[in-house]
């Protein structure tokens, strides 16, 4: 059994985790942490954990997680760059949640994150864990820097067109909606109840903190610099995202139902659909699944490609435990088979 531990088990990432993880056939969920809840059984906290779970929250101990064969981070961002040195000088393999890995130019963190990256040094071999890119590299990885929830989505969509160099990369545009659960479980004004409902409002269009990663993935798919346009919003929902994702077609005659086809084949939790096809958020609720389709309007020159995605399957947790399979050399769709909910 694979020893797993979780750092941060309370925000909406944590809870998703434990959801997923107490049915894995493989783990033994050996430790949980939260400052503010240790001593509390988790089932008091969460009761859809009831006789599920049998532990309680506690300090997060680094000598303890060190115990343990993987450390999940769902923390903010900034904790786990201060405990994963120590994590890995002890054998322990981490996978984080949060952004401390993905960027791999610490300046750039520090830029985008305001505060110095910690350990500069494990940039480079943190391995971004997007298994339809990475997969090879993830297998022996020490580190795992899990991607964030919209770079997931949108580099999904624009990953086989870039890769065959079908569209001009310095024109991208991402439009892109999320549930409001990808803001966190704190309290705040703007996802209250009477704030968030029956309202659409985009925000952070001057730079979202996902801009850089987002550009970082699509410059390597792309083997060059893009440009991005990058427009998130907030919708009335709980949870998942929709990217509306639009490029200019460097060529007419490409087969792109045959290219994404292709490019996912093998991928068992992107599901390429039919062309024409609307996907919605709702078919992935709960799941750890993309689904894409494509539009050419009126067979011109732009393709708009719709990605939509859990933020906290796989845009998040569900992703966590597909990047842990993969490393421990599991069946990745281990404990994460799950049907999306409906309704």
């Amino acid at each position: 059994m694979i020893r797993v531990g979780i750092v941060g088990g309370t925000g909406y990432t944590g809870i998703e985790l434990l959801r997923l993880l107490v049915n894995h056939p493989e783990i033994s969920l050996e430790i949980i942490t939260s400052r503010g809840e240790a001593g509390r059984h988790v089932g008091d906290l969460f009761p859809s954990l009831r006789r599920k779970l049998e532990l309680s929250f506690s300090e997060p101990n680094p000598a303890a997680l060190s115990a343990c064969d993987v450390i999940f981070f769902a923390t903010p961002n900034g904790f786990a760059m201060t405990l994963v040195p120590f994590l890995l000088s002890e054998g322990t393999r981490v996978i984080d949640l949060a952004a401390d890995f993905r960027l791999k130019n610490p300046d750039e963190w520090q830029q985008w994150y305001g505060m110095p990256h910690a350990c500069p040094e494990l940039l480079a071999e943190a391995v971004y864990g997007l298994p339809e890119l990475n997969r090879e590299a993830i297998k022996n990885a020490r580190l795992v820097a899990n991607p964030g929830c919209y770079p997931t989505a949108v580099t999904l969509g624009f990953l086989p067109l870039l890769e065959r160099d079908c569209v001009w990369p310095e024109s991208l545009i991402a439009d892109a909606k999320s549930g409001v659960s990808g803001a966190g479980r704190k309290a705040a004004v703007e996802t209250s109840l009477c704030e968030a409902s029956e309202t659409v409002r985009a925000y952070a269009v001057a730079g979202h903190r996902h801009l850089p990663e987002i550009r970082q993935c699509l410059a390597g798919a792309s083997r060059g610099p893009v440009g991005l346009t990058f427009v998130p919003h907030l919708m009335p929902m709980i949870r998942g995202i929709h990217a509306t994702l639009y490029a200019r077609l460097r060529k007419r005659d490409l087969n792109l139902q045959e290219l994404f086809e292709t490019r996912f084949r093998a991928e068992p939790f992107v599901d390429v659909m039919p062309a024409g096809s609307h996907p919605e958020t709702r078919s992935v609720r709960g799941a750890n699944f993309c689904r894409l389709a494509w539009h050419r309007p009126q067979d011109g020159e732009t393709v708009i490609v719709l990605s939509v995605i859990d933020n906290l399957g796989k845009g998040a947790a569900g992703q966590a435990v597909q990047n842990m399979n993969i490393m421990f050399g599991l069946d990745e769709r281990q404990g994460l088979e799950q049907v999306a909910l409906l309704p």
